[in-house]
């Protein structure tokens, strides 16, 4: 029977042992004899985190379907393991074999959101494994990381080895084989490190220097070594249906955040909202046939016993082939209980209908959101509904038998005003009313309204990366004056209001926009104790400013800064196939509150057309 690296006392001593354990239905185990890569594919949350990201999924499945590459997960332990392993020298280890992550090949980190930062480092720590990569020798695993937060990877440049940009399902195959090749012909870190830079989509960040002006801003950005180049055009894979993805994803023993199957529909958004990076940075769309979800969706219930399927997307409504998938999984699962779960769709008659027929009306929540509480604004940020669909979208829903809606906003958006943030209340209130307005006898009880709203970061490759950022400050204002407007409605006692925490706001607006230099605070940060920086009840602000202070880095020169149309961004060095010529443009349609047509009704020019597929290429209406 296999040993776990964790004795039976400690298991017993903290919260959720398994966790740690391994073992899990579909996880791999493999004959570590016959194996000549080991993998750890680390995300950097805690297990239930972890265990719930799609993209590890993946590549989990398409790594281990290589006969010679062992690829095994690990996780962050959560504070009450953490502190157990430093007191005692435990290594942090897979969860398939125990084995420590030190005596792998590669250490492959997925970077999914900004507050995870000193999590990465205290893989790292925990892994017995130098924070710096310049302090790696030869008998460290190559770290690498990857998923969205590598589209700005400068200030984490100091602790990897190698980023990769994009999409995983291309590039990893020449990366092993490069390493493959390397390791047989006895070369060291450096030859592979040479090798990797010249494949697509990987970026060596010790390969290239930073000059800085006397402002603090980018003066240039070089290649030091002849083998690196001066862009990295980002990975995609263009036939999403014929490409990796997991018949059998590995279940988790205990109960995960998304607690579910999820099937992946398609890739990218239409829409082109002005503050959305994943919007811009995922083009062109690209959708999955009907015939391969299908085939997909049947083997991943069927090989997890789970009852419920998601259907993945940044904009659900938008797959072509929607009502089709739905009726299929209706027919061929409600008699085996099976739900059906549809984040991501737009509230207008025919989401409705999909959602009617898959939701219980009576025990679920519908979901908006607006972004703004005006129309100038909405079409500032380009999000291409108007108050009359919202209140239309509203109206049919309640009629249908809902009562409960969910609102989704963004305080200090570009040109914001007070009209804007009181326009969040006024919207709340004119949805109440609209359900008030069916007769009594035919209400479902009374209407329920929660209104939320986000803190607006601008992030890079977004049509908004030249914008000021609020101060937290100015952000808590911003909540209270919407507080005082919801309190001043009719309705007011039907809606409830929630914001985001106004300081890690701030600190993640640094680690979306920063250089280099914040590499600096992010270590002194950890040093400082930060660590599960997402969670509030482990979130301490006062740690991470003693930490720009010691460091002497300003926080405003990152956020509040206005930045110029022709500065050079940290992030200038990636080609996401979206120009920034295309960008500016968005900038100054923002700026005069012009709307961009989506792509399905008109092509804007961004630039993804490069990649010869997708939407791009599809008969416009």
């Amino acid at each position: 029977m296999r040993k776990t690296a964790l004795t039976d006392e400690i298991l017993l001593s903290i919260d959720k042992p398994a966790r740690y354990i391994g073992n899990e239905v579909n996880s791999v185990i493999k004959d570590l004899t016959q194996v000549n890569i080991r993998f750890a594919m680390c995300f950097p949350d805690v297990y239930e985190i972890g265990m719930s990201h799609l993209g590890i999924q993946i590549l989990y499945d398409m790594f281990n379907q290589m006969e010679d590459v062992y690829c095994e997960r690990v996780y962050s332990p959560w504070t009450d393991l953490d502190k157990i392993m430093r007191e005692r020298n435990i290594p942090l280890f897979a969860l398939e074999s125990q084995d420590p992550i030190k005596a792998f090949d590669f250490l492959g980190i997925t970077i999914q959101y900004e507050m995870c930062y000193t999590n990465i480092l205290q893989v790292l720590e925990l892994s017995q494994i130098p924070l710096l990569a310049s302090e790696r020798g030869e008998e460290f695993p190559i770290v690498i990381g990857g998923g969205p937060c590598t589209y700005n990877p400068e200030p984490l440049a100091d602790f990897f080895d190698l980023f990769y940009i994009g999409e995983g399902e291309t590039s990893y195959f020449p990366l092993l084989e490069a390493y493959r090749e390397n390791k047989k012909n006895g070369g060291n870190k450096l030859d592979f490190l040479k090798k990797a830079a010249q494949i697509p989509g990987i970026y060596v960040p010790s390969f290239y220097d930073v000059k800085y002006k006397e402002d603090g801003t980018v003066k240039e950005f070089t290649p030091n070594v002849a083998e690196a180049p001066k862009t990295i055009r980002k990975e995609i894979v263009m036939d999403v249906s014929e490409t990796f993805y997991p018949k059998k994803p590995v279940v988790p023993f205990i109960k995960a955040t998304q607690d579910r199957v999820v099937l992946e529909i398609q890739r990218g958004c239409i829409r082109g909202c002005r503050f959305c990076q994943a919007g811009m940075i995922y083009r062109p769309v690209r959708e999955r046939s009907l015939d391969m979800l299908k085939e997909y969706a049947y083997e991943m219930l069927h090989n997890t016993g789970y009852e419920e399927i998601s259907l993945s997307s940044l904009s659900s409504s938008d797959y072509s082939q929607l009502q089709g998938l739905v009726n299929f999984l209706i027919e061929e699962f409600k008699e085996q209980g099976v739900n059906i779960s549809l984040p991501s769709l737009r509230i207008d008659e025919f989401s409705l209908d999909v959602m009617s027929k898959v939701q219980d009306v009576r025990k679920s929540s519908l979901t908006f959101a607006p972004e703004a509480g005006t129309q100038r604004l909405r079409d500032v940020i380009n999000k291409g509904l108007t108050e009359e669909v919202i209140i239309e979208g509203a109206g049919k829903a309640f009629e249908s038998g809902w009562n409960r809606v969910k609102l989704y906003f963004m305080l200090g958006l570009p040109t914001e005003t007070l009209e804007d943030m009181v326009g969040i209340a006024e919207l709340s209130d004119k949805i109440a009313r609209r359900y008030y307005e069916i007769p009594k006898d035919q209400r479902n009880g009374k209407v329920q309204i929660v209104a939320s709203t986000s803190f607006f970061v601008p992030k890079p490759f977004t049509p908004f990366q030249w914008a000021t950022m609020s101060t937290k400050e100015e952000f808590i204002e911003k909540a209270r004056i919407v507080k005082q407007a919801i309190k001043s409605q009719l309705n007011q006692k039907s809606i409830k209001y929630n914001w985001h925490e106004a300081d890690l706001t701030v600190l993640e607006g640094v680690l979306a926009r920063g250089d280099r230099r914040v590499s600096k605070v992010i270590l002194q940060a950890y040093r400082n104790g930060c660590i599960y920086d997402a969670w509030s009840e482990t979130f301490d602000y006062s740690k991470w400013l003693a930490a720009f202070e010691n460091t002497g880095v300003d926080i405003n020169f990152y956020t509040t800064r206005e930045r110029a149309l022709d500065e050079i961004f940290p992030w200038d060095f990636i080609d996401t196939g979206v120009t920034k010529e295309f960008l500016k443009r968005e900038w100054e349609n923002a700026k005069n509150g012009l709307i961009t047509l989506n792509c399905k009704m008109a092509c804007s020019g961004c630039g993804a057309m490069i990649f010869n597929g997708g939407v791009c290429f599809e008969d416009k209406n």
